[in-house]
This record gives C-alpha cells, sequence and structure tokens, in this order.
C-alpha cells in the first residue's frame, strides 16, 4: 500500500509541474496588458507634449534670454530720474515704430545742472548741439536704465562733460513690445538717427554693454549698408553668440544641458530671434573701437575678447580699435567697470582721438 501511495504522489506531483509549466509559457508567450498600458502612456505623453513646447519653449526661451521682465530695480518709477541723483535729466518716450515706445533718459554734462533744473523736452532737445560729445549707452539683458551700473555710467560720462541718452529696448522697463533681435537693432538705430538730427556737428559714441554690444554691432552694420558710420563705437563686457555655435551660448545652457532638446525642439535663436553675430559685423565697421573688458568676467571670457579685438584691428589697424582690459583682482566682474578710477581719463582719451 505505501509503494501505491507513492506512485500516486508522483502522479499528482507530476501532473502539477506540468500544469506550471504550461502556465508560464503562456505568460511568457503573451504581453501583459499592465506593461502594455505603462508603455502607451509615456508615448501618448510625448505626443501630446511636443508639439505644444515646440510652441512655447523657443518664445520662453527668449524671455530668458533677454529676461527683460525683471525690472530691476523694483517699485521704482522710472519717470522720475532724479531719484536716482540724476537730477539734470529728463525722462522721455520716443516712438521707435508704430506700437512700440521707448523709455529713454537725457542727461546733460554736469556743468549744466543747475541750469537744468524745472527745463522741459525743448529746452534738453537744443542742449544736443552745444558742441559737447554726445553719448547713446545700449545697455545688456535684465533690468531697465535705472540699474545701478548703468546710472553709474550715466554720471561718469556727465561728469567727463558729455550728454548721455540710456534707452530701454522695447519690452524692458517702461517701453512697450516685445523684444527681438530685429527690434532692438531699429530701436537703437531710431534714437541715433534721432539724436543726430539734433546734435549738429557733435560726436555721437554708442557704448554698448554685453547684449548691447550685439546690438551696437548690429546697428553699426546696418549703417555702414547705408554708406554711414559711427563716429566712435565702445564695446564693453562683449560676446560673439557664433564663435561657439550657440552650444555653449552664455544665455542659453539651460536649453542644452538636458539631453535631446536639440533634436525634439527648434532652436530659439532661428528666425532671427537671437543671432548677433559681433565678430562678422566688426569685419565689416569702419568706426573707431573701444573694447573694455574685466580679465574674471564670469559671463563673456577674457579670451574671446581678445580675438574679437584681434579681428576687429586687422580689418583696420591697431591705432583705431584699442583692447583694455582690467585685472581679475579687482573684481569687477561683468558689470563693475564703472567703479574703477581709470575709467574716465581712458573714456576722455578715446573721446579726444576721434
Amino acid at each position: 500500500m505505501t509503494r501505491k501511495r507513492v506512485v500516486k504522489q508522483d502522479g499528482s506531483s507530476s501532473a502539477a509541474s506540468e500544469a506550471q509549466k504550461s502556465e508560464r509559457v503562456q505568460k511568457e508567450g503573451t504581453p501583459s496588458r499592465w506593461w502594455l498600458k505603462r508603455g502607451l502612456l509615456p508615448l501618448s505623453l510625448i505626443f501630446i507634449l511636443v508639439p505644444v513646447l515646440q510652441k512655447i519653449l523657443p518664445e520662453l526661451i527668449q524671455h530668458l534670454v533677454y529676461t527683460h521682465r525683471i525690472r530691476l530695480p523694483f517699485f521704482v518709477d522710472l519717470s522720475q530720474p532724479a531719484d536716482f541723483s540724476l537730477n539734470h535729466t529728463i525722462n522721455m518716450y520716443l516712438t521707435s515704430e508704430e506700437g512700440i515706445s521707448l523709455g529713454v533718459w537725457h542727461t546733460v554734462p554736469e556743468s549744466q545742472w543747475k541750469e537744468a533744473q524745472g527745463k522741459d523736452l525743448a529746452w534738453y532737445q537744443n542742449t544736443l548741439s552745444n558742441g559737447n560729445p554726445v553719448f547713446i549707452y545700449l545697455h545688456g539683458n535684465t533690468g531697465t536704465r535705472a540699474a545701478p551700473h548703468r546710472v553709474g555710467v550715466s554720471k561718469i560720462l556727465s561728469a567727463l562733460g558729455y550728454h548721455v541718452l540710456v534707452p530701454d529696448y522695447r519690452g524692458f522697463g517702461d517701453s512697450t513690445g516685445e523684444p527681438t533681435e530685429a527690434g532692438l537693432t531699429t530701436d537703437a538705430l531710431y534714437l541715433y538717427n534721432w539724436v543726430k538730427a539734433r546734435s549738429g556737428d557733435s560726436l555721437v559714441v554708442i557704448w554698448g554693454h554685453s547684449l548691447g554690444t550685439g546690438v551696437a554691432t548690429n546697428a553699426a552694420a546696418k549703417l555702414i549698408e547705408k554708406g554711414e558710420v559711427f563716429d566712435g563705437v565702445m564695446l564693453e563686457g562683449t560676446f560673439d553668440t557664433t564663435q561657439h555655435e550657440m552650444l555653449i551660448h552664455i544665455f542659453s545652457w539651460y536649453y542644452w544641458k538636458f539631453p535631446g532638446c536639440g533634436y525634439l525642439f527648434p532652436e530659439p535663436w532661428a528666425d532671427n530671434k537671437l543671432v548677433f553675430p559681433s565678430v562678422e559685423n566688426l569685419k565689416k565697421m569702419r568706426s573707431p573701437i573701444l573694447f573694455l573688458h574685466s580679465e574674471d568676467d564670469h559671463v563673456a571670457p577674457i579670451h574671446d575678447v581678445q580675438q574679437m579685438h584681434q579681428v576687429a584691428a586687422s580689418v583696420q589697424n591697431a591705432e583705431r580699435v584699442r583692447l583694455v582690459s582690467f585685472e581679475g583682482s579687482l573684481g569687477y566682474l561683468h558689470n563693475g567697470l564703472y567703479r574703477d578710477p581709470r575709467l574716465p581719463d581712458i573714456i576722455k582719451k578715446f573721446v579726444l582721438s576721434l
């Protein structure tokens, strides 16, 4: 009887084993619905999100590039430049093209500060033809014409006896519109032509800082097409977006840090939204140029501006194109050159050479 029980158990065990094997084969041969659903969900999200992001992302990055929505300093009245110790400055609004109003500060030479008290826009405009050099300061991205380093530049130039006009491009500060490369270039050229129409034989010098250097060289290239040149150009903290094929562009690191973005989404600088080919523009320029750069600039590396200086000097000559660098130990970084006590003499020497 014991043998019969053993045989019976062996048969039962064999049948159970065969059943488990059959069930395992069936599971392995037929995909689970749960895994199928799990795979379809991300695919569905990709098909939905990619077209949406292709529309939204370039515009979002355009805002991040210009950061014009960050209107530093906060809670200020840009129509009152006297609040920033610019008590010989008038605020005005100019229309660079239909629907675009630009907020602009005009600071007269410091020697006229008493006479300027209570004067209207017509008086300020008339002073542009008094023979004193006129500077148009084209600022960088982020903030407004009231940023401390921009106010600092205005004070230095005014103390030297120069007029200073500082605009906020379209979309910046209290100016209307949205920024694009073409739009910023149009704004700069409009202000230049506005000044030239009122300044007689006075020198008109363009000072671009950071992003403003791209605007300045773009404007210079446009003038060359018309057979005109700026009297002088100063480029502070300059850079060239095409030198590094945009992959390490200083304003777009956040776009390329995520693998695959460049394959899925169109480039945010497509359609001429962000090019600023400063090196190519320098090859066309015929104006005297002064490069100003801090060796510890954390935004625009010093070796880049050295290369750009070489390009510009090879087209003109070393006398008309100069580079003044400031020691990194001074800690000026990207925005602090206005604090250097040598700067007024450097500017004055450049103006006298024009």
